[in-house]
């Protein structure tokens, strides 16, 4: 298994031989709902586009997720695994193969990797946004994502899982609270699901943000801060924090992964 970290909470996944794009914002600026005064991403230096994608996985349908410039430039016939928020997006953009799926569904792609959707983040007024699990057919092993830090309990009936991709610093607004929870959401799910290894993603890696939001948002936490946490709960997961662009392989122990029994395919 190899991944490289794009900034953001964009990801690059090589699993099971396939080369799948996650959450990709690569060109152009992030900014919601063209509010640049609000809030607004940039990149001193442009990412290059991943060559030969075989599966985009979005997990909302947000711009810092399904961003819609980016999305303009892949080609349309690559198929998309999308939260039903998400699929929305590249439909509008024209893409030919779109698998919508609901919490609990399950789509096996090319009878190589299994992608099962689960509870995510909360986004508005009552729309829970998608977080997955990926499973190597072959050799079995998993990979969970959730970019919010919000973790269904459920996922405790899934464990172990070897790889787990989700924030470990609280990023909070004054008043209204975090909304990316790491750091005690992080370490319960290190509990719940045994991980071997734990990446943080949600992080600004070589990119500037601007703009009012930005200027209110308060970080608390640090990997350091949460490599002592794990140690002290007596947990052997390694937390590694990878650099922007750097392709990291991660070798881990094939026998631990659990099956999970697909809902829909």
């Amino acid at each position: 298994m190899h991944l490289t970290w794009l900034d953001s909470n964009s990801w690059l996944i090589e699993l099971g031989d396939k080369r799948i794009l996650l959450d990709p914002w690569l060109v152009g600026d992030l900014v919601f709902g063209n509010l640049t005064w609000l809030f607004k991403g940039s990149r001193p230096q442009p990412r290059p586009i991943p060559e030969n994608i075989d599966l985009i996985i979005l997990s909302q349908g947000l711009e810092d997720h399904a961003h819609p410039p980016t999305l303009k430039q892949l080609d349309k016939n690559i198929p998309v695994v999308a939260s039903r928020n998400a699929a929305k997006v590249v439909k509008e953009l024209g893409y030919n193969q779109i698998i919508a799926l609901t919490h609990g569904e399950t789509f096996t792609y090319n009878q190589t990797v299994e992608i099962k959707a689960v509870p995510g983040s909360l986004v508005g007024v009552n729309l829970v946004e998608n977080g997955y699990i990926l499973k190597e057919r072959e050799g079995g092993l998993t990979i969970y994502y959730e970019p919010h830090g919000s973790h269904d309990p459920k996922l405790k009936s899934a464990a172990p899982i070897d790889v787990v991709i989700t924030p470990i610093v609280d990023l909070a607004l004054p008043l209204a609270g975090p909304i990316i929870k790491g750091m005690s959401n992080a370490l319960e799910l290190a509990k719940w699901v045994q991980p071997q290894v734990m990446i943080p993603t949600a992080a600004g890696g070589d990119v500037v943000f601007e703009g009012l939001l930005n200027s209110l948002l308060r970080a608390r936490g640090s990997i350091e801060e949460f490599r002592e946490q794990l140690q002290a709960n007596g947990l052997d997961t390694r937390a590694i924090a990878p650099k922007p662009g750097d392709r990291i392989e991660l070798k881990l122990d094939r026998v631990r992964s659990k099956d999970f029994s697909p809902s829909g395919a």
